[in-house]
């Protein structure tokens, strides 16, 4: 790290060698190829030693005062006084009149340097130096003072899009090579009058945006749209003039003031639609009209990229040799800017040639190092925004900073980016160009009700400092993975939704007698009638059932978790009719698991969200609010206790009933139907059985958006107490709904009358509810974050008035709204443990959803590593009871998207994840290297096992040949000695 930053000043002054023009294109093909997901996952480390921390912001955004003392009109002035423009940045955010204001904000966020823009006719009213503005200098002068007494340096930008109105209406703007002298002119007096002060210097901001945009689509200042090659023209002059300025520097100012100078280039990123070359070439080509278009001649040899020439023509301007020359080089620093400016929303799809947007930061700053070869990469812009109502908790932005510092952090360290400082953007809200006062893009609420025009940090404020104080984000002892194994007695598992289901008898199984039609069709034709059945059924009658149970004990499970189908075993409710084929069926299963020493773990009820899974009758009478199915549900238990309990030795009554739509007349019911057949395993079958009952309920963490005040945490507990202790209390607890539930609905339905009525339980409910349960058993996926605010309606919850975000930083499963959060599981079990001390805990079901055509599961190996990784520390580290945990989920047949079994056509195939988990069993958790091995017995194996059942049929088949083979021989042996015999006595 020292030495890398011992060579920064030679590298700051230029000295990096030439670049390979088209380098870039293999920057798809490597990012491409990086391990997944682990490329994806956070990364925790520092920035280097005097990394630059910024923030900046746009003169025409935030300095108001429009035209007072002796400013002049700039062509935003003329241009948002067009038809179609609704406000104006006449006040913005009035930093002309607050720079003891914005000043205690930039000290508030700690940043080392700042960078803002000189408004060109604030210091030239009319664009020439006859006009001077010495109260518009003087203005500039007090910044400056301000900032060196804060020790904050000044990033100062000469130009950002607000050109003095004179000089387009005079020449036309930018259209006009006049301009470059002018522009010239206006740089050497703002370096002879504020160099002392500046070491960086950006002469034009976003060229794109100001040649394509400006005078292209007309999207932005001055809003020229009838000349489509007049933004080349443009583009031409922004050169020739960011050239003349930086050679002024380098021959009469560098020497002495000791500064850089650059030009801030904006970009998109963007990628293949189709993962040919042909693809990367469009995409290389859309960078190139985008960035390329003025990097190139900067950075690599003073001319357009090839791909702009070959698809312009005549319609680019040309270059001579001489200008080539005198454009080459001209920038000591690469000024990349990068967010929801013009060009990354390029609004023209012709740029985009065919591929897709993206937001990589961390792929558009390896294109630039491997384009342009590694020159010193300054983050002049980056940041998010927020919506014109967002306050001061502005999750989007911040999140998205966190994002953008995060991949900046990756690009340094795996990819050797040499990315010298970072900015972010922007200080105060303002007024946001095409976009006026919709957008907020500010670290600081600016209240533009208030005369003062007020500044409040937000919480992306309050983010951005806190990152800078720790120079990025040092890794936690709770961060890092841990080393341990579980106890002997802990139950590794496996759960399914279901099992297959195949009651039909097997060929050797069958009592019926056929013949073989060998003169027609060669058909098999019944005999009728047929002999009566010799021999009992047995549970090699059913080929499923063995093959399952061999799928499940190659996993080398203790635990196999799966669901019964009431409306199936009991189709009408009634007990006296229960299809005893499929209790035959499931007591089969469960039986051959308990012979391979698999505990089946059996589910009465699995919720299945808006698809019934009651028996029709129940369904048609009320569901669950009847009486009715209470007491149906009670009898359905007793009979799968009677039948199948001998085997089973953990029972579900409810799996995940908690669902955060169903009524809460409904879930009062649910929880009385769990009570009663939890009662009856209590009182009639426990102690013969042995066994134990609880629930299940969904458990996915929530996590506070903010955590910087106390406030912060009061929505995510909120959302956990709707979520789980509506279940958990009246079980768990003290009987009861959680206090927090019943004040916020009362609460809910005074004020805004609506229908939130949550039952009340009689002394005979309560008494029969609490304390049902012998663990807690929770199914976790994932995590998510809250807050008290309104961002996006579509995850607004209106009942709770919360906002639900995901961290863009996490990692995506395909699933929506289910990003891998391994921490979120260590924090759910913390929760539980804390609410229901030394309570014992199963983790009944935790996975992710994967393409099924992925056998090598890469995204499910890592959360399988990682999150059981998170429930050791929970059990090890903070003392929480755990005594299982079960993977979800056993195969994609029966569980789409989450199986550690895959199928094409009838082959079953193990991905690697499930090599994965069997390993991590085989250690019972993560032991150190050198670590003594742990001694646990385990039970033996019975040897009537599925390896062997499942071939019985194959071994009866093979023995029934054999028999017949030894027949034959016996009656050729017979008949021959007997031929011979008679032939004798002939």
């Amino acid at each position: 790290m020292i030495v890398a930053w011992l060579v920064l000043p030679l590298v700051l002054l230029g000295q990096w060698t030439k670049a390979d023009p088209g380098a870039g294109l293999h920057t798809w093909d490597r990012f491409s190829k990086l391990p997944y997901p682990g490329d994806k996952a956070f990364l925790y480390d520092v920035f280097p030693d005097k990394f630059m921390w910024a923030v900046g912001t746009a003169a025409y955004s935030v300095e108001g005062a429009w035209e007072k003392d002796g400013k002049g009109k700039s062509i935003w002035d003329t241009f948002t006084r067009g038809e179609t423009r609704v406000s104006r940045g006449d006040v913005g955010s009035d930093s002309y009149h607050n720079i003891p204001a914005d000043i205690r904000a930039l000290q508030q966020l700690g940043v080392s340097h700042y960078r803002f823009s000189l408004s060109w006719p604030r210091i030239f009213s009319n664009g020439t130096k006859e006009s001077y503005n010495e109260k518009g200098v003087e203005y500039y002068k007090s910044l400056i003072r301000g900032l060196k007494d804060i020790k904050v340096q000044p990033v100062v930008t000469l130009y950002h899009w607000d050109l003095p109105e004179r000089l387009q209406t005079l020449f036309g703007g930018w259209s006009n090579p006049v301009v470059v002298e002018l522009f010239r002119e206006y740089a050497d007096f703002c370096f002879k009058t504020f160099g002392s002060d500046v070491k960086f210097w950006i002469t034009i901001d976003n060229p794109f945006v100001v040649a394509w945009h400006g005078y292209g689509t007309g999207v932005v200042a001055p809003g020229i749209k009838n000349d489509s090659d007049l933004p080349f023209r443009v583009g031409h002059n922004l050169l020739k003039a960011h050239a003349a300025a930086w050679h002024l520097y380098d021959a009469q100012y560098r020497s002495s003031q000791g500064g850089r100078v650059s030009m801030a280039l904006a970009s998109h990123w963007i990628k293949p639609s189709r993962t040919r070359l042909e693809n990367r070439r469009a995409c290389q080509c859309s960078l190139d009209f985008v960035l390329g278009w003025f990097a190139r001649p900067l950075f690599v040899d003073g001319d357009y990229p090839p791909c702009m020439k070959h698809n312009l023509t005549h319609r680019l301007p040309s270059f001579t040799d001489a200008e080539r020359v005198y454009i080459n080089g001209t920038a000591d620093f690469f000024a990349l800017s990068h967010g929801p400016a013009l060009s990354f929303q390029l609004i023209n799809d012709s740029l985009r040639f065919g591929q897709t947007e993206d937001l990589g930061l961390r792929m558009l700053l390896y294109w630039v190092r491997a384009e342009y070869n590694n020159p010193p990469i300054f983050v002049v812009e980056s940041g998010w925004y927020g919506s014109g109502n967002t306050k001061m908790k502005d999750s989007k932005h911040m999140y998205y900073l966190k994002r953008f510092i995060m991949e900046t952090l990756k690009a340094i360290r795996f990819d050797r980016v040499n990315v010298i400082g970072y900015t972010a953007w922007s200080l105060l809200d303002g007024y946001e160009w095409y976009r006026e006062y919709a957008i907020r893009r500010g670290l600081f609420f600016v209240d533009f009700n208030t005369p003062d025009l007020k500044r409040e940090p937000k919480t992306s404020a309050t983010f951005y400092s806190k990152l800078i104080e720790k120079n990025g984000f040092p890794q936690l002892p709770e961060n890092r993975p841990a080393l341990g194994v579980f106890p002997c007695d802990f139950a590794w598992g496996v759960a399914a939704n279901s099992i297959q289901v195949d009651t039909t008898p097997t060929q050797f199984a069958d009592p019926s007698v056929y013949t073989w039609n060998i003169s027609g069709s060669g058909e098999l034709k019944k005999v009728a009638p047929a002999p009566p059945m010799l021999r009992p059924r047995h549970c090699a009658d059913f080929s499923l059932v063995l093959q399952q149970v061999s799928d499940v004990r190659r996993m080398r499970v203790s635990h196999f978790h799966f669901s019964l189908n009431w409306s199936s075993i009991i189709p009408t409710g009634r007990v006296s009719d229960a299809n005893e084929t499929l209790l035959r069926y499931y007591h089969c299963f469960v039986s051959e698991l308990q012979k391979v020493n698999v505990t089946p773990v059996v589910t009465l009820w699995h919720h299945t969200g808006k698809l019934s899974s009651l028996p029709a009758s129940m369904e048609d009478s009320g569901g669950w609010q009847s009486e009715k199915t209470i007491q149906a549900f009670a009898d359905y238990a007793r009979l799968c206790y009677q039948r199948l309990g001998t085997h089973v030795k953990i029972w579900i009554t409810l799996n995940e009933p908690n669902d955060e739509d169903l009524e809460y007349a409904v879930g009062h019911q649910l929880l009385r139907a769990h009570a009663l057949a939890w009662h009856i395993y209590d009182r009639e079958f426990r102690k013969a059985q042995g066994g134990k009952a609880s629930l299940v309920l969904h458990m996915d963490w929530v996590e506070p958006a903010f955590s910087f005040n106390r406030e912060d945490v009061e929505p995510s507990n909120r959302v956990l107490d709707f979520r789980v202790g509506w279940f958990a209390e009246p079980i768990f607890g003290g009987g009861d709904y959680p206090e927090v539930m019943r004040n916020w609905l009362q609460q809910r339905n005074n004020i805004d009358l609506f229908n939130y009525h949550l039952p009340t339980f009689s002394k005979e409910d309560q008494l029969l509810v609490k304390g049902t349960y012998d663990f807690f058993a929770i199914s976790h996926f994932t995590t998510s974050m809250v807050y008290d605010g309104v961002e996006d309606k579509y995850t607004f919850k209106d009942k709770l008035q919360v906002q639900l975000i995901s961290d863009v930083t996490w990692i995506m499963s395909p699933r929506r709204n289910s990003p891998v959060v391994p921490w979120g599981l260590r924090k759910a079990l913390n929760w539980v443990n804390s609410r229901y001390k030394g309570v014992p805990i199963y983790v009944m079901a935790n996975g992710v959803q994967e393409d099924t055509a992925r056998f090598k599961d890469s995204l499910r190996v890592y959360y399988l590593y990682n999150y059981i990784n998170e429930a050791l520390k929970a059990h090890t580290l903070d003392g929480v009871n755990l005594k299982g945990y079960f993977a979800y989920a056993f195969s994609d047949r029966l569980d789409p998207g989450f199986g550690m079994y895959g199928h094409v056509q009838e082959e079953v195939i193990q991905k690697s994840s499930l090599a994965h988990y069997i390993n991590i069993i085989h250690h019972n958790g993560f032991p150190g290297t050198g670590a003594p091995q742990q001694q646990c017995t385990r039970a033996p194996v019975h040897k009537t096992g599925p390896d062997i059942l499942t071939k019985q049929p194959i071994i009866g088949f093979l023995s029934l040949v054999s028999a017949c083979m030894l027949i034959t021989v016996c009656l050729v042996i017979y008949y021959t000695v007997k031929r011979r015999k008679l032939t004798s006595k002939k």
